[in-house]
This record gives structure tokens, C-alpha cells and sequence, in this order.
């Protein structure tokens, strides 16, 4: 392959896809229906000149007719009148004008099927106009749909990538990790409050407790000695036992609190 047909190639391709970039439907679509009402108007034209051609042949096929008619008249006249030599002479022109009557009338029969074809010609380009219309603003609105379909998808899939959005989505994630961080220290804070109560209960039940045992233990009244050098009095134990469920009452007590 030459230099100049790779070349010529070359320069082809890129016209064509430069072309098909370039072309917009809807541009192209009202472009199309204005070059076929340009065809409509060059053919209803082409079959005013064909009918008036033809009414034109009919004009001079029925003078023609007319003419052939009367020198034959002309010649019957001539006859009755014993002038044959007149009589031939009107009998040539007859025939003159009945062979132009006769091609007249060929020329005649073959216009009207010319006419008719016209006619028919016209009446399907106006038909396939009309559907072009009807059709043309359907595909320009579909066109447009499927252009803003295009647009959004692009946007969408470009989404991915964009520095804003990438930006969000990191704000997002920031947001996400203070608000759990927030979440921690207020659970941690309850929590240390809890045990600070509870410490302080605590306290305040160990306390008791304590003075309550000095109280059993130690807590007794001392017996004096009697004065005379009579019996001592005996002493009554104290029973653990009670002491043991008073202690417990207590206990269940305190923990209703």
C-alpha cells in the first residue's frame, strides 16, 4: 500500500469521525424534514409543469381535431360544388391536420401517465413528510432523554474520583470518629461517677458496721461490787445467736437502701 493511499485513508477516517462527532439528531432531524418540503416543493412544481403540459397537448390536439374537421367539410362543400381540384386540395389539408391530431394525442396519452405517476409521487412524499413530523419531535425528545441519561451517568461514575466528593466522605468519617470518641469519654465519665457513689455507700456502711460492733463488743455497762462482803451476783452471757440475727437484720436492712 502507498504513502499516499494510507495517507488519503487516513484523512477519510478522521473527516468521518470528526463528521459523526459533529452531527447532532436534532439538528439533523430538522434539516432532513426542511430537505424534504424542499422535495415537495420541487415536485408539486415538476407536476404543475407536467399537468399544464398536458393541458397545453389537449389544447392543440382538439384544434388540431377541429381543423381536420372542417376542411373536411370544406371538401364535401367543394364536391357538391363540382370542384374536385378544391376538394383534393381540402382533403390534403385534412389529412395534415388529422396526423397532428394523432400524434397529439399520443403525446397526450403518454403525458397523463407521466401526470399520473407525478401525482402519486407526490402524494406518498407528502404521506412519509407527515410521518417525519410526527416522528421527528418523538425522536428529538428521546434524543435529549438519552443525552441527559448520558450526562448523569457521567457525573455519577466521575463521582468516584472527584476531589469533593473524596473530601466529604473524609469529613464523614472525621465526624464518625469524634462522635464515638464523645460516645467513650461519656461512658467512661458515668462510670467513674458510679464507682465514686458506690465508694462513698460503701463508706458510709463500713462505718456503721464498725460502730455498731464496738457497740456489742465493747459497749456494755460495768457492775459495780457490793459494798458488804455479801454474795456476788452472777452475771447472764450474752447469747450470740441474737446478736448474730440482729447483726444480720441490720445487714438486710442496709442493703435495701
Amino acid at each position: 500500500m502507498g504513502f499516499f493511499d494510507r495517507l488519503s485513508r487516513l484523512l477519510r477516517a478522521n473527516l468521518n469521525d470528526l463528521v459523526s462527532k459533529a452531527e447532532d439528531p436534532s439538528k439533523i432531524l430538522d434539516q432532513s424534514v426542511a430537505d424534504m418540503q424542499s422535495d415537495l416543493v420541487k415536485l408539486r412544481q415538476a407536476v404543475a409543469t407536467a399537468i399544464a403540459s398536458q393541458k397545453r397537448l389537449q389544447n392543440q390536439a382538439e384544434q388540431a381535431d377541429s381543423q381536420s374537421k372542417s376542411w373536411l367539410n370544406k371538401a364535401e362543400l367543394a364536391l357538391k360544388e363540382n370542384r374536385e381540384d378544391l376538394a383534393r386540395e381540402a382533403l390534403s389539408r385534412r389529412k395534415t391536420y388529422q396526423d397532428t391530431a394523432t400524434a397529439l394525442n399520443a403525446q397526450l396519452n403518454s403525458q397523463a401517465g407521466q401526470v399520473e405517476t407525478l401525482k402519486k409521487s407526490l402524494t406518498a412524499l407528502e404521506g412519509k413528510i407527515a410521518e417525519a413530523k410526527t416522528k421527528k419531535d418523538m425522536l428529538k425528545a428521546r434524543s435529549q432523554a438519552a443525552q441527559a441519561q448520558e450526562q448523569l451517568q457521567s457525573a455519577v461514575s466521575g463521582l468516584g474520583t472527584n476531589n469533593a466528593m473524596a473530601a466529604f466522605e473524609q469529613m464523614e468519617e472525621k465526624v464518625l470518629q469524634q462522635e464515638a470518641r464523645s460516645q467513650a469519654a461519656a461512658e467512661l465519665a458515668g462510670a467513674d461517677l458510679e464507682s465514686q457513689f458506690a465508694a462513698l455507700e460503701g463508706t458510709d456502711v463500713d462505718d456503721e458496721l464498725a460502730a455498731l460492733k464496738t457497740r456489742l463488743e465493747g459497749g456494755a455497762h460495768p457492775i459495780s461490787l457490793p459494798v458488804d462482803n455479801g454474795p456476788v451476783p452472777q452475771l447472764e452471757p450474752v447469747k450470740v445467736a441474737e446478736v448474730d440475727a440482729e447483726l444480720e437484720e441490720l445487714k438486710r436492712s442496709i442493703d435495701k437502701l
